[in-house]
């Protein structure tokens, strides 16, 4: 990182710093700075959690009568014990209940143009009459019910419904073909599906019904499927398994106490592909990932009731269930689109946060490289007032998406909140508070809570050198398992490291003490003896004028080890030529040093990546050296595994 020589970009105000979440509950709590609050929360996290619930009016049906249990060692972690919740009573109930029922909870915009606005009566209602229609048509606590649904009121409704009565969610990409849905439905016992009649994308209607039934010939395990009216389609029906939606809820009146569950209670299965193999299904429970998500919002995104958060998302990425869960626990409201960003024109995501008013907008560094490609004067037609904060996550940043991020999105006045974790820890490791500046694509705090480090492949912490993250205790976020599959749990996560939880992310942290991540360790290049993390070489990429997106992958060399190649995407007006190709290996010669620069520079027209905009290096680098690219059902894109064997 030291080649990218980053100065501090933006310094919160005092406006800011006075109005924020963290600062009220250090002067509550006493604390004289930030870095005394965030030693407390890894030193005492009885007394951490204690004043998060109490400042946020976290609502136990049971009080808890431990904070932690480690009695089982680190990876069996028991939080809260004794204590019994309802998450969906925290979401939903105590808000009415304290008379804020006819405030906005939820607004949803489709692409087509159609909007929708909740209150919290209203999402109650909608989620009491659902989880009645459940129980009668025989679900059960502990049962597994798929969500295969695009970003509509519905999707958060099903996730809360089946939440209330103790059954199990399954967040389902709403991009997956048949195989990868029926992978995850068999995997994880599901009796129910939840899914739509279809929806639309750029334009055009995607069959999401005839994708579920092709996917339950490989999951028999489903009893019934409950269908989404959104697009109006026509579509197969099976008789007997099949019911619309509206239908079955109609009958019910909404209402009802929600069951209180011990903590440690699942209520989601959400899957994170692996390199080979099948997905690797993360247990949440509702003692956990919910308060994670909440807890993130509060002192990270500093979420506050009159807020308004919109994330570039899908159910099936944690963001999703992210977004809708710790909003309405905070008393916040949240924005769905569920249609493509740029369509039908590239300004419709500004747009939206400007009609609507959303305050806080989650993207990622992918999202904004191919909104760059449209030109600046999009995103400058729209003054965007109500936005105060951006969020980002998914992939690493380079220098110059993040400050054209930072000058037309946040017109030099919104932080970007740089966040990291992943699904397997419900939130983050890594992100910003709104008290400390920013330098461009880093992270100014480990989260609150969470103790995280930078450590040599001998676990012995490191400073201004490349090294790996780990969290050197446990939060509730962090999944209890993976489905049926211990072992492999064990494995992923606490065999690398004695007592601690390693997460497989390339990090740095520089000599101000901001953080860095440069990539996954298994996307690592180690040439001549240096270790280099891909995103390093794709930002001195992207700094050229010809260049758009670019991707860093490492391949075996006999003399150095390893050498880099990389994957190159044009901006519009360049043609790929020889002249082109030595004018980028030279450039990344100059910035980086001769040893480092490129063996190969190879055109493409697109670079695979995940929803959540996370660029699969994995893929990238089995099909350039020929091998089996393993899991694929992630892919947004799957026309670019094309380009890159073309490439090769």
């Amino acid at each position: 990182m030291k080649e990218l020589n980053l100065q501090i970009t933006w310094r919160p105000d005092p406006q800011t710093v006075e109005h924020s979440n963290v600062l009220a509950q250090m002067r509550r709590l006493g604390f004289p700075s930030y870095e005394a609050f965030l030693e407390w929360s890894f030193a005492d996290p009885a007394g951490f959690w204690k004043a998060f619930f109490e400042d946020t009016g976290f609502r136990w049906r049971t009080p808890y009568r431990e904070t932690v249990d480690l009695s089982r060692g680190a990876p069996w972690a028991q939080w809260f014990v004794g204590g019994t919740l309802n998450a969906t009573e925290n979401a939903l109930d105590r808000h009415l209940e304290a008379g804020r029922g006819d405030r906005l909870a939820l607004i949803w915009e489709g692409e087509e143009g159609e909007i929708r606005r909740y209150t919290y009566r209203q999402v109650f209602e909608e989620v009491a009459r659902l989880a009645r229609a459940l129980q009668a048509m025989g679900a059960q606590p502990g049962d597994r019910i798929g969500l295969f649904l695009p970003m509509i009121p519905e999707v958060a409704f099903a996730l809360l419904a089946a939440m209330r009565i103790g059954a199990i969610v399954i967040p389902l990409f709403s991009g997956f073909g048949p195989e990868a849905v029926a992978v995850r439905l068999q995997d994880a016992g599901a009796r129910f599906l939840i899914t739509a009649d279809g929806f639309p994308r750029r334009g055009r209607i995607v069959p999401m019904k005839e994708i579920a039934d092709e996917a339950l010939q490989g999951a028999p395990g489903v009893e019934k499927t409950l269908v989404v009216r959104r697009a109006g389609n026509l579509i197969p029906w099976h008789e007997g398994r099949d019911q619309w939606l509206h239908e079955i809820t109609a009958p019910h009146s909404p209402g009802g106490e929600a069951p209180a569950f011990p903590s440690e209670t699942p209520f989601m299965i959400i899957y994170t592909s692996g390199t080979t193999g099948r997905p690797k299904g993360t247990v949440h429970v509702h003692g956990g990932a919910p308060i994670k998500a909440a807890q993130d919002m509060y002192h990270l995104f500093d979420l506050k009731p009159d807020d308004l958060i919109h994330w570039v998302t899908d159910i099936g990425w944690m963001m999703g269930p992210w977004l809708i869960l710790g909003s309405l626990t905070l008393g916040a409201a949240c924005f769905l689109y569920d249609g493509a960003p740029d369509y039908p024109e590239p300004d419709r995501l500004w747009s939206m946060v400007e009609r609507h008013g959303v305050t806080i907008l989650g993207i990622s560094p992918t999202l904004i490289r191919a909104m760059m490609r449209y030109g600046e004067e999009w995103p400058d037609r729209h003054p965007m007032p109500s936005l105060r904060l951006l969020g980002s996550t998914g992939e690493p940043w380079n220098p110059e998406p993040w400050l054209w991020t930072f000058r037309h999105v946040g017109k030099e006045r919104c932080p970007i909140i740089n966040y990291s974790g992943g699904t397997e820890v419900f939130g983050g490791i890594l992100g910003c508070t709104v008290v400390r500046p920013l330098k461009p694509c880093s992270f100014n705090t480990v989260v609150p809570g969470v103790q995280a480090d930078c450590v040599d492949e001998e676990g012995k912490p490191v400073r201004e050198e490349v090294g790996l993250l780990v969290i050197r205790n446990v939060n509730p976020g962090m999944t209890r398992s993976f489905w049926g599959d211990p072992d492999r749990y064990l494995e992923t996560y606490w065999s690398r490291f004695e007592g601690m939880w390693y997460h497989g992310d390339l990090v740095y942290i520089d000599e101000d003490g901001f953080w860095y991540i440069l990539g996954r360790a298994d996307d690592t290049l180690k040439v001549g003896g240096k270790r280099l993390g891909p995103a390093e070489m794709e930002s001195v990429l992207v700094e050229h004028p010809a260049v758009a997106e670019a991707a860093v992958i490492g391949v075996p060399d006999e003399i150095r080890g390893e050498v880099p190649v990389a994957f190159v995407v044009l901006r519009p007006g360049h043609e790929p030529d020889e002249t082109l190709r030595a004018a980028l290996i030279e450039h990344v010669a100059h910035r980086m040093g001769k040893a480092l620069a490129p063996k190969e520079v190879r055109f493409v027209r697109d670079i695979p990546k995940t929803r959540n905009a996370k660029l699969m290096r994995r893929v990238i680098r089995a099909i350039y050296l020929g091998r089996d690219p393993g899991d694929l059902s992630a892919l947004e894109n799957p026309q670019a595994v094309e380009e890159i064997r073309r490439a090769r």
